[in-house]
């Protein structure tokens, strides 16, 4: 029998995987009651969601289990995170291996990480039975969700039978097959590419010993002429034997009749020996919800949006989701934030991921198809060289490019025409919307670990406002921090910026009554879907 469920609490969370975690760590941090239903009893084993971004290990970091997540990796530490890609196959004579997200390191204040997903959700489990006043239920599912006008409803199933949990909100953090998103009836779209792949997880010693002919890398990705811009790629779980490997396959190759050891030694170029451990699939498409909240319910991750596992931008958003909601909700049960801030909450996250599927990844399958359909090294090999080049370091571009931001929030003080993207330009100077740039202060610590819980101001060489709640930094506009373009910058608790000025502004209570959701701006650009979202019940 499992232990009674609580059957009042604040908010449930239906889906205990990293991103369901993650949430209830980050409400349960902030002194807020959840229950977590998660309907498997053991972590799958599957080496999935491994890339760690430094946005990602800021909120480990914040969540105390930053060293612990570096200690349980599976590369040794300080084994090189990043890609190599090869033409036609991995003993090829093209191949390149350009910096991929250290481009962008500088402009956060931890590093990358990375590991399979099941030690990740091994050390926020620990983490999260530390934490009182969150409950984590494994083996019960969710089977029915209804909400009313105060309260949200849950049915769940376990071994002690059907029961039922009452909260002010409910997250479902479910997957892809979500059902608190279909009971929601919350519609989804986007780009299916009808294609099936494959994910093989294999042992090699022999593989690791080939890949000696490359720097020390953890993906490598084969682009071959046959595949129309579509990816062959192997990952390193460890450093010495086990990897996992993508690549398409007809559709045929789900009942079996498909040669997956052939298939791993034509993206290698030679043949190896090899013990096959797992088969998969998935299709190769992207789908975002149209709206990632409906009255008191809500979604997050892949419940809310999937896609190929290029680039390791599924399991970073899911987390990112977890904390833009999770700030916000703490903030309206908590009674200092406004019910404003709610809404927020799909307007800022849905435009992001969007982009990320549509723009991103999309755009990379599109700008290889259009390489490969248009450069031969056998017909010119100067020009094919040039163009590989760049292809290679698109990763890095991309990650250049890739920063999320909410100018156009209604809860940031951004530019007129600012809109809600995933498209950006990293840079130092503090930008309402934008991610808060790592400097240090002048006591030797960095902005990062001077951030209060909920709203931050930093007063650089000049007066500040106060306000109950929030924390006021005070330092010199000096050392470095001149950077930041502006001498006060208010700080959202997902450290974005939300306002920026030189002197405090002529009402103060406006800005923080707008920054904490009691009063929405207009939105100063685009923020919504490109698919009209369901009407709120």
């Amino acid at each position: 029998m499992t232990a009674e469920i609580e059957t009042d609490t604040e908010v449930v969370i239906v889906g205990g995987g990293p991103v369901g975690v993650g949430l209830a760590l980050e409400l349960g941090l902030r002194g807020i009651r959840c229950v977590v239903l998660e309907q498997r009893t053991e972590l799958s084993m599957i080496p999935k969601g491994q890339g760690l971004s430094q946005r990602t290990m800021e909120h480990m970091w914040r969540w105390g289990v930053a060293d612990e997540i570096r200690a349980a990796r599976t590369m040794p530490p300080g084994y090189a995170i990043g890609q190599v890609t090869a033409y036609e196959s991995l003993m090829g004579e093209f191949w390149a291996a350009p910096p991929t997200r250290e481009v962008v390191a500088p402009y956060y204040f931890q590093a990358n990480e990375r590991l399979p997903q099941y030690r990740t959700e091994e050390v926020l489990r620990r983490r999260l039975a530390a934490v009182p006043g969150v409950q984590l239920r494994l083996g019960v599912r969710a089977v029915a969700v209804e909400q009313d006008a105060d309260r949200v409803h849950v049915v769940a199933e376990g071994e002690a039978g059907r029961e039922a949990v009452t909260a002010a909100y409910v997250v479902g953090c479910d997957g892809g097959r979500s059902i608190v998103r279909e009971q929601a009836d919350i519609p989804r779209s986007g780009t299916d590419w009808d294609e099936l792949v494959a994910l093989v997880v294999f042992r090699s010693p022999e593989l690791h010993r080939a890949l000696g002919r490359f720097p020390d890398r953890s993906t490598y990705r084969v682009l071959h002429p046959d595949l129309r811009g579509y990816w062959m790629f192997f990952g390193r779980v460890d450093v010495g034997e086990q990897f996992f490997f993508h690549a398409p396959v007809p559709r045929e190759a789900r009942t079996g009749r498909c040669d997956f050891a052939g298939l791993l030694h034509r993206a290698s170029g030679f043949p190896f020996a090899c013990t096959i451990e797992h088969v998969g699939f998935w299709d190769l498409r992207v789908q975002v919800a149209h709206t990632y909240r409906i009255g008191r319910v809500f979604i997050a991750g892949d419940a809310a949006h999937t896609h190929p596992p290029y680039g390791g931008f599924g399991l970073n958003n899911g987390l990112e989701d977890a904390v833009n909601l999770g700030w916000k909700l703490a903030a309206v049960l908590q009674g200092w934030g406004g019910e404003g801030l709610l809404e927020t909450y799909s307007l800022e996250r849905q435009p992001v991921f969007r982009d990320v599927g549509e723009d991103i990844i999309g755009g990379w399958i599109r700008d290889d198809r259009e390489f490969l359909a248009a450069f031969d090294p056998r017909t010119d090999r100067a020009a094919f060289e040039r163009r590989f080049a760049e292809v290679a370091a698109g990763f890095g571009r991309r990650l250049r490019e890739f920063e999320p931001h909410y100018e156009g929030s209604p809860i940031v003080f951004g530019p007129p025409d600012g809109v809600v993207s995933a498209h950006g330009e990293h840079t130092f100077r503090a930008r309402p919307g934008h991610h808060l740039p790592p400097l240090p202060l002048s006591d030797g610590r960095n902005v990062f670990e001077a951030l209060g819980p909920r709203f931050t101001l930093l007063a650089l060489d000049t007066e500040p406002f106060e306000a109950p709640g929030l924390t006021v930094v005070r330092d010199t506009y000096a050392d470095g921090r001149e950077a930041y373009g502006s001498r006060l910058i208010l700080v959202r608790p997902d450290q974005f910026v939300a306002w920026t000025g030189q002197n405090a502004p002529a009402d103060p209570d406006a800005v923080l009554q707008t920054v904490n959701g009691w009063r929405l701006r207009e939105p100063a650009g685009r923020t919504g879907s490109r698919s009209p979202a369901p009407a709120r019940p």
